[in-house]
């Protein structure tokens, strides 16, 4: 992935939860193991076995217990019992959601396995990643992995390697840089200092690999964590609890110690969306997936301390969306396709009755196929697409005269983080209709703050 994308963060609230003694450990002489990931809208996406069952997750550092999203009712398949009805609060301005907690379960991360697993199903259909990120996840799983094992994140080979903390030794690395953390309702946290203007502001931020955005600041004019003009308002992503808006933006400098980002993407959400965020005294914001994987990283709960090392992604150009557009993979198309087939492309079929004959030919030159259709669910106003006409509900059937159904929905998007002045062609379906339209992206933002 060249360009980095924003997509969901989600903040989960647990209270009074009475934590099992159980754990993950590693079925192996080594103790140790590596796992692929894929790496899709700066979110790490794992393969996670639960009852028996595969699934897909997103390995989020910002939360508490694993969450099942049962949307397709898959707690059925995963047999879950010992339950009991709970509500779940996040960002954003809605109620809280209800869930339903699992206890005992047997989970499996590659050769790392937990015989005793607690987990909550949501039922809320709102909370579905695959349409969002085009690909299948069932789930999401965080600090009881992170709480029984070191965990290295490679960014750049996309993998994580699972190690008994016992087991673990650490290499002299002149290279990296070691910060210590803070956990709050087992959540980890770091300090780092963000340039605005001409002040560094020292800023406590949660470490969030769940959010894909690059950096969340909470506004606070005393501190200097403001942004007064060169900013523009924008849809920040979907919570536990709700859609969640805000302001995007840059600062000058984002570091940690010696580590030195320049003209990092910033959002600073709404304030009613982040009253809960804000009870934890001393917290400034969030840092997410397109800062973190800038770095191959190494965290360790147990010694409270985060590692970094330069990815291969670090120099990579903090871009954003300038069309204005969000999609989702939001259900299918039935789309005709030339066939592959060789020889002759008809074939007859004779049928005889008493009374006539037929000769019906078909034609096998074309075929068809079920694709994915990508939609509009969010449009910033006065954006160029929605300038240029575009509505919400039009699915995108080609940009600049590419077929959307051979892309994936992140090879769409990505189009949109072009560089200024670049042209867009959309051919679009609304209800039925074709239509096309034309617009230029548009920067909204000068490359740095003055």
């Amino acid at each position: 992935m060249k360009k980095g994308l924003h997509i969901i963060i989600l903040f989960f609230c647990f209270t009074n939860l009475s934590f099992s003694q159980s754990e993950f450990v590693i079925q192996n002489k080594k103790e140790s193991d590596k796992i692929r990931f894929k790496l899709i809208n700066n979110l790490i996406i794992i393969p996670v076995e639960i009852n028996g069952v595969k699934l897909s997750f997103i390995l989020d550092t910002g939360v508490s217990k694993p969450i099942i999203f049962n949307f397709l009712n898959i707690t059925d398949t995963l047999q879950f019992r010992d339950t009991e009805k709970i509500f779940l609060r996040g960002l954003g301005e809605g109620d809280p959601v209800e869930a339903l907690k699992s206890r005992n379960n047997i989970i499996k991360i590659g050769d790392a396995i937990n015989l005793s697993q607690d987990i909550y199903a949501v039922f809320d259909s709102k909370l579905n990643f695959a349409p969002k990120l085009g690909v299948p996840i069932h789930g999401i799983i965080g600090y009881d992995l992170f709480r029984d094992l070191v965990v290295e994140i490679n960014y750049s080979s996309k993998y994580i390697k699972l190690t008994n903390y016992k087991r673990y030794t650490y290499k002299s690395c002149s290279k990296c840089e070691t910060l210590n953390l803070e956990f709050y309702n087992n959540k980890p946290y770091l300090y780092a200092n963000v340039k605005i203007r001409d002040k560094i502001t020292p800023v406590k931020l949660l470490v969030d690999s769940g959010g894909s955005d690059a950096l969340w600041l909470f506004e606070d004019e005393s501190l200097g964590l403001t942004i007064k003009e060169n900013y523009f308002n924008d849809f920040l992503g979907h919570s536990l609890s709700g859609s969640v808006y805000g302001k995007r933006a840059k600062v000058n400098e984002f570091s940690l110690k010696k580590f030195v980002l320049k003209n990092a993407n910033v959002a600073f959400p709404d304030s009613k969306s982040i009253l809960i965020a804000k009870k934890l005294k001393g917290r400034n914001g969030s840092i997410a997936g397109n800062i973190l994987k800038r770095f191959n990283i190494i965290v360790d709960y147990r010694r409270a301390r985060i590692t970094l090392k330069k990815s291969k992604y670090f120099k990579e150009a903090f871009n954003y969306n300038k069309s204005g557009i969000e999609l989702e993979h939001n259900g299918i198309r039935l789309v005709r396709e030339l066939s592959e087939m060789e020889g002759d492309n008809t074939v007859a079929q004779k049928e005889e009755s008493t009374i006539i004959k037929t000769r019906i030919i078909i034609n096998t030159k074309y075929k068809f196929s079920i694709k994915p259709a990508y939609t509009i669910v969010e449009l910033r106003q006065d954006s160029p697409a929605q300038k240029a006409g575009l509505r919400i509900g039009d699915i995108i059937l080609s940009v600049n005269n590419k077929e959307t159904h051979n892309l994936t929905l992140q090879e769409v998007v990505h189009m949109f983080f072009d560089e200024k002045g670049k042209r867009i062609k959309l051919k679009i379906d609304r209800n039925g209709q074709l239509l096309t339209f034309k617009f230029k992206l548009e920067s909204l933002l000068k490359k740095s703050l003055r």
